[in-house]
Formats: structure tokens, C-alpha cells, sequence
């Protein structure tokens, strides 16, 4: 989920802080991918399922060669940024969702109109070890790191290794990782505007801060307010509100001692501060540079990968792999 509007409030409040540009102006950098998203996009955005010749799905590897391939094109170092184990806290939140999905499926069995089967089978598809499996081998046949922690959420991640500068960006679609501390995060473009083939939005997270005038505990407090996965809502107190109350009253003690509109739970300041603490814990993470997976692409294999695995067009994968041939010499 992220976090509830945050992406309405910094462009109400903090426009200046967005910019949109072509993901071409970013070469020479290194760009920390959140995997899941990349993966379930990958997933979930082609128009059918796609099988190769034992019956395999291979959505995902289809989905993922192209967009990575692009950014390779471009001269851009990519850190592929896998899932760990995440916080107890947000079982509940998964829970929900579980819930949330297999609600959506049963109403789409339930329809007769074309297409609905396919939906439904495209909303079954999940992430699993296999899946996990066919794309740690895609990125090295493809020379792409990654790095797969044992605890901590990828979004979350990679924003500390933002932090550190240890990356240049964080591209993922969860705006919670500006609350993880992420300094420039890379998304799809969010203006209709400028929204094109190749155009992303970069947010800044420090102009953010000035503009919204919060310091980064008052910005992580505002967030859970407005709506996150580790705490419910309270009832009647959107986004902007919380903007208003953390301006106000600074933070959310003083919110709450001067409540006196609000249905406010009696476990909420516990669950808020120990939410507080989830985004902070990945402030200074132990991360070990050594236990990224280096890779060196290998044209040969992953054409055979492609082709003859995969099942993909001869044609278009050799001329797409055209692309990177020269920036690796060949």
C-alpha cells in the first residue's frame, strides 16, 4: 500500500520537488530496483499469460528482459533488490490483502464476460522460489547484481543503500521508501502531462522536507498518520489533516493531548511509535557489500536462455540484445 496520498500532498504542497524526465538522462548512475514490484508488474501487465513449449509461465521473464534491457541501454548500472522476511507488524496489512485478492477472484468466477478468466488467471499468478529461481538467473545471464537479504523489505532496503550512496536512486512504486529515508526515488511518471514512453518521476526527499517544512521524524509521523502498512487509520483523519495536526502540534503526543475531535483508539500512540521505529530500524542496517551477487553478462547463454528456454522470437531477442552490445565492448 505505502503511504496513503503521499504522492497528492507533495504535489499540492512540494511540486518543485517532482521532477519528470526521460529515464535516458540517468546513465553513468546506479539504480536499486525494487524486484517484487518489478516482478509483479512483469507478472501482471501482459495483456495473457505467456507459456513456453513444456507449459511454463513466463511473464515474468518476458516483462523483466525488455525493461531491464532498456535501462542497460542506456548506460545505467542496475542493483536488483530482493524481498526478505518482513516486519512482524505487517502480517495484518498482508493479511488483508490476501483477503482483498481472493475476494476480487471469486467475483471475477462468478462473471460470464469475456475476459474475466483471464483476469482471474493473471491474478493467481504469484511470486514463489520457482519464480524467484528463473529470475536470479535472468539477471546474471544478463550481468545485472542483486542482492537477496534474509530480513527486510526491498523498497526499504534499497533506500538505505540510497542514504549511504552506495546507490544513486531507488526505483520502485512504494512511496514509504522517502519515509525509509530513500534521497532520490524513481517512479513511473505521475503527471498526465509528461506521462510517455520513457519519462519517470524523480522525487527529492530533502526538498520535500523543506517544502512540507517537517524534519524527517515529523515527515515519518506525518506519513503514518496519513495511512501505512504497519498501523490502522484513525477514523476521519486523512492526509491532509495530518499534514495540518504534525504542523500544528509537531508530533504525536501533543496531537494527541490536544485531541479533541478525533476517535482516536487507545493502542494507537503504542502501534504509531513502534511504526516509527520499523521505518527507523533500517537506518545504519548491517549490509554487507560482499553478499551482493556480482554477475557478467553472457550474450551466448542468455540467447539460449531466451530462446530456446523461454521461448521467446529469435529475431527480436538478437536485435534487442543490440542494444548493449556496445556498451560492453562487442
Amino acid at each position: 500500500m505505502g503511504i496513503k496520498s503521499l504522492t497528492s500532498i507533495i504535489k499540492k504542497y512540494s511540486p518543485e520537488s517532482i521532477v519528470h524526465t526521460n529515464l535516458y538522462t540517468l546513465e553513468g548512475n546506479t539504480i536499486a530496483i525494487d524486484g517484487s514490484l518489478f516482478i509483479y508488474q512483469s507478472l501482471l501487465n501482459n495483456n495473457s499469460i505467456m507459456k513456453n513449449k513444456d507449459g511454463k509461465i513466463t511473464n515474468h521473464i518476458v516483462g523483466l528482459f525488455y525493461k531491464l534491457l532498456n535501462m542497460l541501454s542506456y548506460n545505467i548500472k542496475i542493483l536488483f533488490i530482493f524481498d526478505g522476511k518482513p516486519p512482524d507488524m505487517k502480517s495484518d496489512c498482508l493479511n488483508k490483502r490476501k483477503i482483498k485478492l481472493e475476494q476480487t477472484k471469486c467475483k471475477l468466477l462468478d462473471k460470464k464476460e469475456e475476459g474475466s478468466k483471464n483476469k482471474y488467471d493473471k491474478l493467481s499468478l504469484k511470486i514463489n522460489d520457482e519464480v524467484i529461481s528463473d529470475v536470479k538467473k535472468l539477471l546474471t545471464l544478463m550481468g545485472i547484481d542483486y542482492y537477496h537479504p534474509i530480513v527486510g523489505e526491498a523498497e526499504a532496503v534499497a533506500s538505505e543503500l540510497c542514504r549511504r550512496k552506495i546507490v544513486d536512486y531507488v526505483y520502485t512504486e512504494d512511496m514509504d521508501s522517502l519515509v525509509y529515508g530513500c534521497p532520490k526515488l524513481i517512479r513511473n511518471c505521475v503527471d498526465s502531462k509528461f506521462k510517455r514512453t520513457g519519462i519517470v518521476s524523480i522525487f527529492d526527499l530533502d526538498k520535500t522536507l523543506k517544502n512540507l517544512n517537517f524534519n524527517m521524524d515529523q515527515f515519518i509521523s506525518f506519513s503514518i498518520l496519513s495511512g501505512c502498512d504497519y498501523c490502522n487509520n484513525i477514523p476521519k483523519l486523512g492526509s491532509v489533516t495530518a499534514y495540518k495536526l504534525i504542523n500544528k502540534y509537531n508530533n504525536i503526543d501533543n496531537i494527541i493531548h490536544n485531541n479533541k475531535k478525533f476517535n482516536i483508539p487507545d493502542n494507537y500512540l503504542n502501534i504509531h511509535k513502534k511504526s516509527i521505529d520499523i521505518f527507523k530500524s533500517y537506518y545504519n542496517l548491517n549490509i554487507n557489500e560482499s553478499d551482493f551477487k556480482k554477475n557478467i553478462i553472457n550474450f551466448h547463454e542468455l540467447q539460449i536462455y531466451l530462446i530456446d528456454i523461454i521461448g521467446m522470437n529469435s529475431n527480436k531477442v538478437k536485435n534487442s540484445l543490440k542494444k548493449i552490445l556496445n556498451n560492453n565492448g562487442r
